[in-house]
């Protein structure tokens, strides 16, 4: 008989567990202990612990082992009477009652489902234990083991573990990875541990994470529970330690003065392998700003930041799938452009029919549409509406000094029977004004110098409900050097003045309504969602869907597109440097009304435009989300008191107010939340944010821009100050350089492809809730989507050129690419 150690759990009940390591081999199985009975715990059918009170065990267990920390430990503190001295061994082999000889003890049983993701790689050769943790006491360390390869990707497997006695209300499952023989460490993909307790109560532990090499994570019940719910010190504890190692790993970094803080990935250094709540592992690296790491690979034509990408690790990286997929999209696009010398041809475009063939492989029904009719004004005032940046527009009810139009001017257009003045009452005049522009630096491209406007655009809504240009001032500054130019100016004038206006389109879009307002802007989002609240949390569970792939899709941008000599410095008339100062300027005008879509339509005055599709399929996701929202949030968060009180939500919202919004208080953007109202606005607006609002401005960069003069990425030369001097010779020499342009259409091309492995609005496969409200919700949400998207399909239809990129299959749940 090995030599025991004896913990008293009943009156006259005791347990001698091995002294020593209990042995360990590939075949499962856990020794029993030996079990004694004095004659006070005869008869009694404690030999389960059964009668014995929560209070006493608790109490006994704290004066016995006073170093461990379970949950009860310290409920009570009334004296217990002394305990009895031990008894004797028992003879070898299975345990007995004693004065029942012919009834053997029954340990308690938990019967663990393990299920390992489906992807590749995701699973482990490693050792893998558990340990049960309950109000009543935890199960010994056992390790999980089946004849055969055990936590193969995509497996659900069964074992059993046991203890000496029911641990009661289940708090923590600790899962143990420790090395097996002589294989290296591994990662493993868990994706949830179910586990039924002796009286058939089913527990939830979701993980949906990998586990890297050899290391103990703590999992609690998928059951939400804010701060204010846990009372318990070893679940306070736990989300203490849980929030300060994801701090630890997650930290903010200053990319430039006026930006939105983002994740520093020089902080992801190496986690020991018992290291708890780690997601990220990263050895530490140069600065962003030391170049030594930022160079040119072959068959690249820009400077690409090789050190932040080698080591990103796996719950932040892309899948296998997904990588592969944006390889695949890349390769062979950027091949066929190498090969056929577009990627290193310098000078103009000959003629623009030329354009048509860079992607003659990759034409899509809108490409065609767009290079139809890039040039009548109905379609450039259609883009303005359904096109990817459809944010700019502003009713005026009078005209700003700085655009001196006059109804002489624009009274061709306008026709009989009304004027400018009356357009204007009645609400049908609209101004495009690019004056975030205005001090933009410039830098050259192939050597030459490039330039940029900041122009205002004027457009009316005409009888036909078809919105379209009236005139066109390129500068902020009304005056002879800057006419204000017309419909009814020649056709290569007119032409070039809209051309630059799509120039700055394409600036504005690009640096602020895209990368600014969604990339960084949700990446703010995932950091403090990563730093600020457990998993555990419900709003933690309700964002994490929505931060997928955030932080490795801007980590791979920084890289590639805003690095020094990037293509940012490759392709564009402002360079990096403008691009800082754009997205800095954007941030310091962006407003709490700006993110909100209802809010920013009705300040914008264009609730009433027709044929107005973005707005009307962006309000019904909206919708649709807040709708979802509402009800998690009116589940977790019945009154006031308990939004108020929760302070890990409340360091949330603090964090996003000083870390995005760099604690502006006219941005209007909450820094404490008051009611569930306010929590729910928050919450709709971030959702729709990082996936309706993405989709609408990202998706269709490649469908729009495929034909060039329609976005031209930079002008070779400055802004016309006299009219009736534009040929189609000055024109090409005003559009960007063959290798610009098909460098920029390549960039089109990969943003617009969404890599496989996509995860559409309202697709939720990690069950991280897990009780029957919110599953109710989810699926109700997912119906609401469903309408929408058949509602937009059946409106597609009767449309010339169908507006597909609020369709909610279509739509991402996060900025992924």
């Amino acid at each position: 008989m090995p030599q025991v150690a004896f913990r008293r759990c009943a009156p006259g009940l005791h347990f001698g567990f091995p002294a020593g390591p209990i042995p360990r081999g590939r075949l499962s199985g856990t020794q029993a202990p030996d079990i004694h009975l004095d004659e006070s715990a005869r008869g009694t059918g404690c030999a389960r612990g059964r009668q014995t009170s929560t209070r006493r065990r608790a109490l006994e267990t704290a004066q016995e082992h006073p170093g461990e920390s379970w949950a009860l430990s310290q409920a009570h503190a009334a004296p217990l009477p002394p305990r009895p001295p031990p008894p004797k061994s028992s003879p070898a082999g299975p345990a007995f009652c004693r004065g029942h000889p012919s009834l053997p003890f029954t340990m308690a049983v938990y019967r663990l489902c393990v299920t390992t993701g489906p992807y590749l790689m995701a699973g482990t050769l490693d050792n893998i234990s558990v340990t049960l943790v309950g109000t009543c006491g935890e199960s010994p360390k056992q390790r999980l083991d089946r004849i055969g390869r055990d936590f193969t990707a995509g497996s659900v497997q069964k074992y059993k573990v046991r203890s000496s006695a029911e641990l009661g209300e289940l708090l923590l499952l600790r899962v143990h990875k420790e090395r097996f023989a002589f294989f290296r460490k591994d990662s493993w993909y868990c994706s949830r541990i179910c586990v039924t307790a002796p009286d058939g109560t089913v527990s939830h532990f979701p993980c949906y994470q990998w586990i890297e090499g050899h290391r103990t994570m703590e999992l609690r019940p998928g059951t939400a529970r804010t701060i204010c719910q846990d009372s318990l010190p070893l679940l306070l504890d736990h989300r203490n330690r849980e929030l300060r190692a994801r701090q630890e790993c997650y930290r903010w970094k200053i990319y430039a003065p006026g930006f939105p803080r983002m994740v520093d990935v020089s902080s992801f250094e190496e986690m020991e392998s018992d290291k708890k709540f780690a997601l990220t592992k990263m050895p530490p690296r140069a600065d962003q700003g030391d170049s030594s790491g930022n160079r040119y690979l072959p068959g690249f034509p820009m400077k690409i930041d090789i050190p932040s990408l080698l080591h990103m690790e796996p719950n932040i990286r892309y899948s296998v799938t997904k990588t592969t997929s944006l390889l695949l999209n890349a390769i062979p696009a950027s091949v066929g452009m190498k090969l056929r010398g577009l990627l290193d041809r310098k000078g103009s475009w000959k003629k623009l029919d030329d354009i048509r063939n860079i992607f003659w492989f990759h034409k899509t029904f809108t490409i065609e549409y767009v290079t139809e009719h890039w040039c009548e004004d109905h379609f450039f005032g259609y883009q303005y509406l359904n096109g990817v940046n459809p944010v700019m527009l502003h009713c005026l009810s009078s005209l700003p000094s700085k655009l001196p139009v006059t109804n002489d001017m624009v009274a061709p257009l306008l026709g009989p029977g009304t004027c400018l003045q009356t357009e204007l009452e009645r609400g049908n005049i609209f101004l495009a004004d690019y004056w975030v522009l205005a001090e933009a630096p410039t830098h050259c491209l192939n050597g030459r110098p490039q330039y940029a406007a900041a122009p205002l655009c004027l457009l009316w809504l005409n009888p036909q409900g078809a919105l379209v240009p009236l005139a066109i001032q390129l500068s902020q500054t009304p005056g002879p050097d800057s006419p204000i130019f017309l419909p009814t100016d020649s056709e290569w004038d007119w032409l070039l003045a809209k051309t630059w206006v799509r120039n700055s389109e394409f600036l504005v879009h690009e640096n602020n309504t895209h990368f600014l307002c969604t990339h960084l802007l949700c990446e703010a989002f995932a950091m403090a969602t990563l730093r600020q609240l457990p998993l555990c949390h419900p709003i933690y569970k309700l964002l994490l869907p929505h931060t997928r792939y955030t932080l490795q899709v801007n980590t791979i941008a920084r890289a590639t597109l805003l690095n020094p000599e990037g293509l940012v410095d490759k392709v564009t008339s402002i360079g990096r440097q403008g691009l800082l100062y754009l997205m800095s300027t954007g941030l310091a005008h962006f407003t709490y009304t700006n993110f909100c879509l209802p809010d920013s339509l009705r300040a914008r005055g264009v609730l009433a435009i027709p044929n107005y599709h973005y707005r009307d399929d962006g309000l019904k996701i909206w919708a649709a989300i807040e709708s979802f929202v509402s009800e998690i949030v009116g589940y977790y968060y019945p009154s006031e008191a308990s939004v108020q009180q929760d302070s890990e939500l409340q360091a949330w919202v603090g964090e996003i107010f000083a870390q995005a919004f760099l604690g502006r208080e006219s941005s209007g953007f909450p820094s404490r939340l008051c009611t569930p109202g306010e929590l729910v606005k928050f919450l709709t607006a971030i959702i729709f944010n990082c996936s309706a609002q993405h989709a609408a401005v990202n998706s269709g960069q490649h469908d729009f821009g495929a034909w060039m003069p329609n976005a031209p990425s930079s002008m070779r030369q400055p802004p016309p100050q006299t009219k009736g001097t534009t040929t189609l010779k000055s024109y090409l020499d005003t559009l960007p350089e063959v290798n610009i342009t098909c460098n920029n259409l390549l960039l089109f091309w990969l943003v617009s492809q969404e890599p496989k492995d996509q995860r559409p609005l309202g697709t939720y496969p990690d069950e991280h809730f897990t009780e029957e409200a919110p599953r109710r919700s989810i699926a109700a949400f997912q119906s609401r989507l469903a309408q929408i998207s058949r509602d937009i399909r059946e409106r597609n239809q009767s449309l010339a050129l169908p507006y597909t990129y609020l369709d909610p299959p279509l739509i991402e749940n996060s900025v992924s690419i």
